[in-house]
């Protein structure tokens, strides 16, 4: 979940990893912290607090130019997030700096190892033992070890010596004065991306990073080091053998990360969505007519022979699994599970040779999700990665891939990630329902239509949101906000509750609206704000009937009503105190259109609330431990 930035070139490598900390302070902004190398010592400033803290404190302590450095963002684990426990963290000689990302599970172990050889560790994370643990290979290793054609130099050799010593999910990037046009990082189930640049080289969480540098980047494969120098990059496994990398293009350029002109990311991002919906539908039909995704590596025989499907996601894109769950049982008929990864793999479940796993996830990182693909594909299944980041991890170890295209997205809470992993998740249905032959090519393209209107209705959303604005800041005071749905409206429902949650800082719960009466009715008092997704009068009328009922219950309770119902729909409209329109859409494509309203609801209530957007409390944008 932390940010890493790490640089050797000609440039002033501090104000390289500020910039690029910037921009991946999204992933940790609870301390912040830089190291450079310079006139043969190494200089570090960290503090704890965003990024601006440690911009205030570089203003009266400024360090020394210095062309190769290192920098980091964090998300507390091990310990709070204070100064001394804000990255890098140093050795006892103040010569080796470390930033890392992830989790050391064995590190209270090599922590008291390392006390009873008379190592002073001052902090509470488990990230110094590997700062002290470097220091002391390197010091093991005759100068001229680990030659450059072997792999690197002592530092490479020793990062390799101590990463096989280490148990977890870690990204590391480390310096030493030694070798002061050297960056050393390694990865192991945790985010690191290599900026290739002209006579100088990059090191990063996220290429965004970089992106105003370069746009030329190495995916990073797991139990990897890399050495950066000006001249060039190379990689080994732990083991010290050379590694095979992908190098590959970022199709998106520094101004994408910007705020362009809005308050928020956020705001941005959710203006973003027209287009990032259109993006992912682009290319989608091949000349033969036939729908195609980006990277399938399973044979249509296999497909074919599929009799369950599990989705795997956490979060918002649990969210999407759920709708995609709906989509892919009414175009193909196969039965479809949607599970927390986070629960997946502890209760054993049942997957054989004939199960496809769909593994949702923005950042291709998540460690639940990636844990559960592993485990996933250990009892024989075939995985398809849906996905919005190009080269991570989780689309490497898949079978398949759908990326997402989307473009970057910096705000915590999601937004066009949501939208566009819903459309990727009808891509996939589809593409299984072409296959299998459960839906007509022509059908299929009749739908794929109906997708790529929805850009425009999500515009036209988007340009009605102004009463859904002063709604928000009109329940600035209140406490709680409940949300009902059904259908597609429930997985609507716990989104618009995640996003208060995320946000606003509320207690907000989502509910099936058919489970009303079984309990969450005695939540219902006097004025309590109540947001119901309506399904469509066309259709599944059975559905809209008994969702007008829940709303005549609700309010003859006194709940404050807020309806979000299609244009044309005036059923809803004696038993609405407020009314959101949405434009007509076909049943299964509604949360398309149906969850903005949320989104921009929850986004206008938190800045009436005081908070923080883009940077929530306690969040980070990627999940990269369990």
């Amino acid at each position: 979940m932390c940010g890493i930035v790490g640089y050797v070139g000609a440039q002033s490598a501090l104000d390289v990893v500020i910039a690029g900390l910037k921009r991946l302070e999204y992933r940790g902004y609870d301390s912040a912290g830089v190291a450079v190398l310079a006139d043969g010592g190494l200089a570090n400033v960290k503090k704890a607090g965003k990024l601006v803290n440690l911009e205030k404190e570089l203003v009266g302590h400024p360090l020394p130019f210095g062309s190769t450095g290192l920098g980091h963002t964090r998300w507390a684990t091990h310990g709070g997030p204070t100064d001394v426990n804000a990255h890098p963290h140093l050795d006892n000689s103040g010569r080796v700096a470390v930033v890392h990302n992830g989790i050391i599970e064995n590190f209270a172990a090599l922590r008291a190892e390392l006390a009873g050889r008379g190592h002073r560790l001052e902090s509470e994370t488990d990230t110094e033992v590997v700062a002290h643990l470097l220091a002391e290979h390197f010091a093991e290793l005759a100068p001229g070890a680990g030659a450059r054609e072997a792999g690197g130099g002592r530092l490479a050799e020793a990062m390799r010596q101590v990463c096989r010593r280490l148990e977890g999910a870690f990204t590391l990037v480390a310096v030493h004065a030694d070798e002061p046009d050297v960056v050393v990082g390694a990865r192991r189930n945790s985010p690191l991306v290599v900026g290739v640049g002209e006579g100088e080289n990059f090191l990063a969480s996220d290429v965004a990073a970089f992106i105003a540098h370069t746009r030329s980047a190495i995916e990073l494969g797991q139990d990897q080091v890399v050495e950066l120098r000006r001249d060039g990059v190379s990689v080994t496994g732990f083991d010290g053998a050379p590694a095979q990398v992908r190098a590959y293009h970022v199709d998106w350029d520094a101004s994408a990360a910007e705020k362009g002109g809005y308050d928020y990311f956020m705001l941005k991002e959710i203006a973003e969505q027209p287009k990032a919906v259109a993006d992912t539908l682009l290319g989608r039909i091949d000349a033969s007519g036939l729908l195609t995704l980006d990277e399938v590596r399973i044979p249509d025989s296999v497909l074919r022979e599929v009799d369950k499907v599990v989705i795997v996601a956490c979060g918002t894109a649990y969210h999407a699994g759920m709708i995609a769950k709906l989509a892919i049982e009414h175009w193909t008929r196969i039965p479809c599970e949607t599970e927390l990864a986070s629960e997946f793999r502890y209760r054993d479940p049942i997957l054989d040779q004939r199960t496809l796993v769909i593994a949702i996830s923005q950042s291709g990182e998540t460690m639940d999700t990636l844990m559960a693909l592993r485990h996933a594909r250990e009892q024989g299944a075939k995985v398809l990665a849906v996905c919005n980041t190009n080269g991570s991890t989780i689309p490497r170890e898949s079978d398949a891939v759908l990326y997402t295209h989307a473009g970057p997205e910096v705000a915590v809470a999601s937004t066009k990630a949501f939208l566009t992993q819903l459309v990727a998740c009808y891509l996939v249905a589809l593409y299984l329902g072409q296959v299998r032959g459960t839906k007509w090519g022509d059908e299929i393209q009749a739908v794929i239509r109906e997708l790529s209107d929805i850009a425009a209705a999500v515009d036209t959303v988007l340009e009605t949101m102004e009463p859904v604005r002063a709604l928000a800041r009109s329940l600035a005071d209140k406490n709680t906000v409940l949300f009902l749905g059904r259908h597609v409206g429930y997985p609507v429902a716990l989104e618009g509750a995640l996003k208060l949650k995320e946000l606003a800082y509320m207690h907000a719960e989502g509910f099936a609206a058919g489970e009303l009466k079984h309990g969450p009715i005695a939540l219902i008092e006097k004025d309590l704000p109540v947001v119901v997704v309506v399904p469509s009068p066309r259709g599944r009328s059975v559905l809209h009937d008994k969702i007008v009922s829940n709303i005549q219950e609700i309010r003859a309770r006194g709940a404050r009503t807020i309806v979000i119902a299609e244009e044309g729909d005036e059923t809803v409209v004696p038993y609405a105190d407020h009314l959101i329109r949405i434009p007509a859409t076909p049943t299964l494509l509604q949360p398309l259109v149906a969850t903005v309203p949320l989104q921009v609801f929850a986004c206008e209530l938190a800045t009436a609330r005081g908070n923080e957007v883009d940077q929530p409390r306690n969040l980070a944008k990627s999940v990269t431990v369990e």
